[in-house]
């Protein structure tokens, strides 16, 4: 019964560039553990083979050290690796998979389909029907050969290849290289592995894509994932079964805040994540001064409980009650000017006034502590 884990889209040597050093090392290291995690995950299965279909590198460019890192990672599973390119790392005639092979960093358990065709692996009993990308972009589909490969008797026939399935995926998806969405039943597939959409989606019985194995995007698409696919016999609908790989967990936020239960829900939600969570969070509407303050508390907090947190607040208007004013206890020329900013803050967002109003207020609630001590 043959059993094999199919992921894709690695990505590797991506960079995090847009959040702090530290949280984008990070980032990139947990990129290197989720290939750990799949070795770890074959072996825990008794997995046959582990298949990727496409996208292990993030680009032709990718660090030399980027590349042996990669290859070490896999040596927890000694059965056969089969590896596809896609359209970050398609087989151009100098690519990164050929200057893989020049620093001698790939195991021999390793195997690269660097152009189209089948690879027979014998002991396992398994037939892989590969289409790798040499480009970029391609508009034909590449898998469209796989009707006419030969495979021998008794081997399942399983597809792998990278591009986007006609008609059934978002419009965002990244590359334009096409698949017929009945690829699997036309080429007499026993499954098709592909990759591309970094989310894990079922296209029909035989046909998955894994998504990446550790998130890099705050999208709700199911990342963070590695599929264990069981196929008895050839003809057989396979069973699959998904298995959670990703260290971090990637949120986006939009939240407009109007009354104080809004607050609160929201620190509510934030208490509820884990620490391995990467946060953005931009926020809208109105806050009083208190809820201001203990917004930003709990802000500090969870900066440093999270992996990642960016909160953007130049939406969010100070909306002052009168109970605000009165505990600032600004009075004389202060609480004139308090009030002319808390009026400039009116109708209109004035992000002057609302950041004035808010240093403001910060440095009179300092001087009633310094006071009362």
């Amino acid at each position: 019964m043959p059993k094999f884990l199919h992921t894709a889209d690695w990505q590797m040597g991506r960079a995090f560039t847009r959040f702090e050093t530290e949280d984008g090392a990070a980032l990139v290291e947990a990129r290197f553990e989720a290939i750990e995690t799949l070795a770890r995950l074959a072996n825990e299965h008794h997995c046959d083979a582990v298949l990727v279909a496409g996208d292990v590198f993030d680009a032709q460019t990718v660090s030399d050290r980027t590349i042996r890192r990669v290859f070490n990672a896999t040596k927890g599973f000694v059965g056969p690796w089969v590896m596809i390119p896609g359209n970050h790392d398609a087989a151009l005639a100098e690519s990164v998979w050929t200057r893989a092979q020049r620093l001698g960093a790939v195991p021999e358990n390793v195997h690269f389909a660097l152009q189209p065709g089948v690879i027979n692996l014998e002991a396992q009993g398994l037939s892989i029907l590969c289409a790798p990308l040499t480009q970029r972009h391609t508009y034909g589909d590449l898998t469209e050969p796989f009707s006419g490969y030969e495979t021998p008797e008794g081997f399942p026939r399983i597809g792998l290849a990278h591009g986007s399935v006609q008609g059934l995926l978002p419009d965002e998806i990244d590359s334009t290289n096409p698949i017929a969405p009945n690829r699997a039943e036309a080429s007499r597939l026993d499954y098709l592995a592909l990759g591309d959409w970094h989310g894990t989606k079922q296209i029909d019985e035989r046909t998955w894509y894994s998504g990446t194995p550790e998130p890099e995007r705050f999208r709700n698409n199911e990342a963070g994932n590695a599929l264990i696919v069981d196929v008895s016999e050839p003809g057989a609908t396979p069973t699959v079964t998904q298995l959670p790989t990703g260290r971090y967990q990637w949120h986006q936020w939009r939240e407009t805040l109007a009354v104080q239960s809004d607050l609160e829900q929201l620190l509510e939600r934030l208490n509820t994540l884990p620490e391995s969570a990467v946060v953005d969070l931009r926020l809208e509407g109105s806050v009083t001064l208190a809820g201001e303050e203990t917004l930003l508390k709990a802000l500090s907090v969870a900066e440093a409980r999270f992996r990642s947190l960016r909160c953007e607040r130049s939406g969010l208007q100070l909306a002052p009650t009168d109970e605000d004013i009165a505990a600032l206890k600004a009075d004389g020329y202060v609480g004139e000017v308090v009030e002319s900013l808390r009026e400039r803050q009116e109708g209109v967002q004035d992000d002057t006034a609302r950041d004035a109003l808010a240093i403001l207020a910060g440095l009179l609630r300092e001087r009633e502590q310094e006071a009362g001590q």
